[in-house]
């Protein structure tokens, strides 16, 4: 600390020195017969030195910022201007920073400052990494790296995250690429959010598209979401159908949902 404190002095010195010296090669005998002149120079000198320890302290940066620069390994970092205890701190800063670079795989990581358990906890980050960087289709897999399971799970993983994509409705879901089993679910997937409008009464509600749904007999209507009178109008549009299929004969026809009068109607060749 000494040698810190005499490399400042001398940066701040020369700026100072030669006011000092004058003010002292000047004999008191002189000064007096200058009379006033001389009291303004002597109270300028007083000035300068009471300027002095701002001089100095403006040679650089505080101490706080000076810390805090050393930490975070910043170039206007003063390390001989830290105490012992400082220095200590900053080589644990160090030391930290040392070692999330190499978990992150960063070119400043030097292997040789890790601990053991460190140099564990940072080869299984990496190995975690690449697996997750495999299974999200990024670049960076290393394939050669991956056990068999991993291997499986990372190439099923595409296809995986198609149909998250076409359930959620992110992008273009190219329906070619779905089994039969899965286009209906894909298809309630993003259909549901428009259920759950319905249901809470909010304008996305899709209701005449449920109601065609329902009126055509698609596995996608959802009979909750009907109002009375919808429910009533689907009901009267069913009993019309299965009256003309049985009246003519085409379609599915339930004999016994028609009424009396409907069955009056009905040729006694198609019965």
């Amino acid at each position: 600390m000494m040698g810190s404190f005499s490399s400042r002095r001398s940066v701040v010195s020369p700026s100072i020195a030669p006011v000092l010296r004058a003010f002292e090669a000047e004999p008191l005998p002189a000064a007096a017969k200058a009379g006033r002149g001389a009291g303004r120079r002597i109270w300028a000198y007083v000035a300068w030195l009471s300027l002095w320890p701002a001089v100095v302290l403006a040679g650089g940066p505080d101490a706080t910022a000076n810390l805090s620069a050393c930490k975070n390994g910043g170039s206007a970092c003063e390390r001989s201007r830290l105490t012992l205890s400082e220095m200590t701190e900053v080589a644990r800063a160090d030391h930290a920073r040392n070692v999330v670079d190499c978990r992150n795989a960063v070119s400043s990581c030097d292997r040789s400052r890790l601990t053991a358990a460190e140099t564990i906890a940072v080869a299984v980050a990496r190995y975690d990494r690449n697996v997750s960087n495999c299974g999200s289709g990024l670049d960076l897999c290393e394939r050669s790296r991956l056990t068999l399971s991993e291997a499986r799970e990372a190439a099923a993983a595409p296809r995986q995250r198609r149909l998250s994509d076409c359930r959620l409705g992110i992008g273009a879901c190219d329906s070619s690429t779905l089994t039969e089993p899965e286009v209906p679910e894909i298809v309630r997937a993003q259909r549901q959010p428009a259920v759950s409008d319905c249901k809470d009464g909010r304008v996305g509600c899709d209701r005449e598209r449920n109601m065609a749904d329902c009126r055509a007999g698609h596995e996608l209507c959802d009979y909750s979401l009907l109002t009375r009178s919808d429910a009533h109008a689907l009901a009267s549009a069913e009993s019309q159908r299965n009256y003309a299929a049985c009246r003519d004969g085409r379609g599915y026809c339930d004999r016994s949902r028609l009424t009396s009068s409907q069955a009056a109607t009905i040729p006694s060749e198609a019965r």
